[in-house]
């Protein structure tokens, strides 16, 4: 399969990616115009598209300073196009992007029956007393919330 890989969505890309996060779980409820605006301050963008009629078949997103940090964010391969090898060819995009090859470390979250894919380019899972936290944009913490009087 030829695809090409792009740095810059057209419009039509644009919504072809929001119909990609609608049919996953961990990305369904995003809106199209919180999509354009997510892809306006993303620091690098790796897709992957058809050679011949530029339909998105991958996506993922980087925010990094360049320096030390970059995580990857939405690592995405359209449903009937997985298992062709393109989630690795979109990975090796990525690791050998040549804005990111000089960063201290690149990291990414992924469920673990993903870690044996995210390991084929050098990533690895810590052993280290580190928790995820998070907090929702409206003030309001994830979890069980308490009132107190």
């Amino acid at each position: 399969m030829n695809v090409n890989i792009i740095d810059r969505l057209s419009e039509q890309q644009v919504e072809e990616l929001w119909q990609l996060y609608r049919l996953e779980f961990w990305s369904r409820d995003r809106q199209l115009e919180d999509v354009r605006q997510m892809l306006k301050h993303s620091d690098v963008i790796v897709a992957l598209c058809q050679e011949v009629d530029g339909k998105l078949l991958g996506f993922a997103r980087i925010l990094t300073d360049f320096v030390y940090r970059a995580v990857i964010f939405d690592v995405i391969i359209e449903s009937s196009y997985r298992d062709r090898g393109l989630g690795r060819k979109l990975m090796e995009a990525i690791v050998n992007h040549p804005r990111l090859t000089s960063i201290e470390y690149l990291s990414l979250f992924c469920l673990s029956d993903m870690i044996p894919f995210y390991q084929k380019f050098g990533f690895a899972e810590l052993d280290i007393d580190l928790r995820l936290m998070l907090k929702k944009g409206n003030g309001q913490s994830i979890g069980s919330q308490r009132t107190v009087s």
